[in-house]
């Protein structure tokens, strides 16, 4: 489906704006920035730890952009403090980066946003071809025990402004690594925002998303990871480009079949600025690549608004493969979108089922909801 003709709050000049819908606060520009950036973390001249790099980009740090001081933490156990500000880059951690942190400075996610503009169907400036969806993505993240907190990570890419451009995915971020964790972060973009998946087809990559923000309209939470999301909060878009229902996606995992468990949404809510029923729940990803994928989605004790469709909350996104064949059940759910109106269309799990649906189980022996938020 194309993406909707609707602007982020960016402005290709750098900075947040205050938008009332979604709460979020103006960011500082260069001349406003705090003259002592770095908050509860710090500064350059009392670091945390020898393997502590500031970021700000108006040079009162280490570096001024997020690449530059990941390109500078060669090694494992680097922690970044990203001052406010929006960061208009792409950014990559390459597999040796272990065990990263990168924390905001600001108060609030909102604060501190990296953001960029690539979609599937952008040209690479060296002509050989363009970016496909991995290669949209404005910050991947392939390295092993990688935490974030307190940021925003967004792709603000407008089909309206690319009406000759066909492939519309724009991810905000793709995480591939295992024992993944973002806490109180924010995932703003259209089609394919938040992309949790792993390294390869037999690594199963256990990823961790708490209290965080994700917006978008078509399959905008997608992928192959084992990923947990607790008290998250999930908003589908309005768009003005359709005029009819489906709209698009909340969640479109892409599970090995030979994984368990895909993803667990729990103690979560799924709210709209569509108009009622003009959202599905999720679609089965199974891609060319991986045609024995079998799509894991387990929604359990979270709120369902009026936006998500409660009669026929699933879709296929291939005849060949129908959501009825894959791994998709739920749990306790509450909200009008959380109706059963037709039992066929909305798998329940057993309350012994749900006993081992647990974030626990689907972790294992990594537990980052006992790390400090």
């Amino acid at each position: 489906m194309p993406s909707p003709e609707r602007r982020l709050p960016f402005s290709r000049r750098g900075f947040l704006t205050a938008s009332a819908a979604l709460g979020l606060a103006s960011l500082p520009t260069r001349a406003t920035a705090r003259p002592r950036p770095f908050g509860r973390y710090g500064s350059p001249a009392a670091r945390l730890t020898p393997t502590t790099l500031y970021v700000d980009q108006v040079g009162r740090g280490d570096h001024t952009t997020v690449q530059a001081a990941v390109t500078a933490a060669g090694g494992s156990g680097w922690t970044l403090v990203i001052a406010p500000g929006t960061y208009r880059e792409t950014v990559a951690v390459d597999a040796s980066r272990t065990e990263m942190t990168w924390l905001g400075a600001g108060t609030d996610a909102r604060e501190v946003v990296i953001v960029y503009d690539n979609a599937a169907g952008t040209p690479k400036p060296d002509g050989s071809g363009t970016y496909g969806t991995t290669g949209s993505a404005t910050t991947t993240v392939k390295a092993d025990g990688f935490t974030a907190r307190h940021l925003t990570f967004a792709n603000d890419w407008l089909r309206a402004d690319h009406p000759g451009i066909s492939g519309t995915q724009a991810v905000a971020i793709k995480v591939q690594g295992d024992r993944s964790a973002f806490h109180h972060c924010r995932f703003l973009g259209h089609q394919d925002t938040l992309y949790a998946d792993s390294m390869a087809l037999t690594v199963f990559a256990r990823q961790y998303f708490s209290h965080c923000y994700a917006e978008g309209d078509v399959d905008f939470v997608f992928g192959r990871a084992t990923a947990v999301y607790e008290n998250c909060h999930f908003r589908t878009l309005t768009r003005t480009d359709l005029t009819s229902a489906p709209y698009g996606f909340v969640f479109a995992p892409s599970t090995a079949g030979a994984n368990p468990r895909g993803y667990l949404v729990t103690r979560s809510r799924v709210s709209s600025e569509a108009p009622d029923g003009h959202y599905k729940l999720a679609r089965p990803w199974v891609p060319s690549s991986d045609t024995t994928a079998r799509p894991s989605l387990v929604v359990r004790d979270t709120r369902l608004g009026p936006g998500i469709d409660a009669v026929a909350p699933y879709a296929a996104m291939s005849d060949s493969f129908p959501w009825q064949n894959q791994r998709f059940a739920e749990y306790r759910n509450s909200g009008p979108g959380a109706a059963v109106t037709v039992p066929a269309n909305r798998p329940q799990l057993t309350a012994e089922q749900a006993a081992s649906a647990t974030r626990a189980a689907y972790l294992g022996d990594w537990e980052p909801w006992k790390e400090p938020c």
